[in-house]
């Protein structure tokens, strides 16, 4: 059962640290790092690793284990929502494998993320146990500061695994299962937040924007820009081309250049071929018309 694991770490500037994370990831055999990508404003790292679903859950324990011995939330400062040390497991389906299967990991991760290492657990997304955490937004909502206090007077914020105390130091994990998501973010050529803020708000469709899109405006200050965060949930309603047009018209209508975009982690092909079939108006043209893939499905060329 082949599965991706995509945690985001509380962590962004310290090579050391984030060298350590990715150590403690690949440390597990059957266990593959395929990309990182780290940012200082954020304050915040995304490791993309993949493998069977034992080694996978078993790197998901060890590197929860390392970061709760590296970062110290109340230490921490960044331009990004974050509730843990591990903020985010998420674990994503490969061929075969189902969101059930992955759902079923996640809990199994969860449950020793609070046995082996004391961290309470929040389920969300297709791992979710309650209704109301589906969406991470919402189960991370008052992140580590606000929640510390509130799970110890409201009920209805406690952890699904664990506590009801946050870790003093490592607050708790979001565990989850879902589908391949897109993080994908526009940068804009001013320091006006409030710009970045406003396109954010007009794309993510909890605000009526595009279906399968959400976003943030958020400062990039050692970058002297702003940016639009995006996290495309259902690419193939909503690719990064379509947003990117729209949001380049809106700060375009605002007086803005878009400086650059970027891309968090991997890309599904299909992503890129729908871009290149729109900008050149290709209708028929998918994934199996590069010459790369379909030399490799013919295994004496491998």
């Amino acid at each position: 059962m082949l599965v991706e694991c995509v945690p985001n770490f509380s962590e962004g500037r310290d090579p050391t640290r984030i060298a350590a994370l990715v150590s403690a990831i690949a440390s597990v055999p059957g266990s593959r790092v395929l990309h990182q990508t780290s940012d200082p404003d954020h304050n915040r790292t995304v490791i993309t690793f993949a493998g069977e679903a034992e080694a996978v859950l078993e790197s998901s324990v060890r590197v929860a284990a390392r970061a709760a011995e590296l970062i110290d939330l109340n230490r921490h400062s960044g331009v990004h929502p974050r509730l843990g040390a591990l903020d985010v497991l998420p674990f994503i389906p490969l061929g075969p494998t189902t969101l059930a299967d992955c759902a079923a990991l996640a809990h199994r991760a969860g449950q020793r993320i609070w046995q082996e290492l004391h961290i309470p657990v929040y389920f969300y997304q297709s791992a979710a146990l309650r209704a109301d955490r589906t969406q991470l937004e919402k189960v991370r909502k008052g992140e580590f500061e606000g929640l510390r206090a509130s799970v110890l007077t409201d009920q209805s914020k406690r952890p699904d695994v664990g506590g009801p105390a946050l870790h003093p130091t490592a607050g708790a994990v979001s565990v989850g299962a879902r589908d391949i998501l897109i993080a994908y973010n526009v940068n804009l050529a001013t320091t006006d937040l409030a710009i970045a803020k406003s396109i954010a708000r007009s794309i993510r469709a909890s605000s009526g924007g595009f279906a399968g899109v959400k976003a943030l405006g958020l400062p990039l200050v050692s970058r002297g820009q702003v940016q639009v965060s995006i996290n495309l949930t259902d690419f193939k309603v909503t690719p990064p081309h379509v947003v990117f047009a729209e949001v380049s018209r809106l700060a375009a209508d605002a007086g803005v250049p878009v400086a650059e975009s970027e891309l968090i982690g991997l890309i599904p092909s299909k992503a890129l071929a729908m871009a290149f079939a729109h900008n050149l108006n290709l209708p028929n043209f998918g994934t199996e018309s590069v010459l790369e893939n379909c030399l490799s499905q013919h295994s004496w060329l491998k």
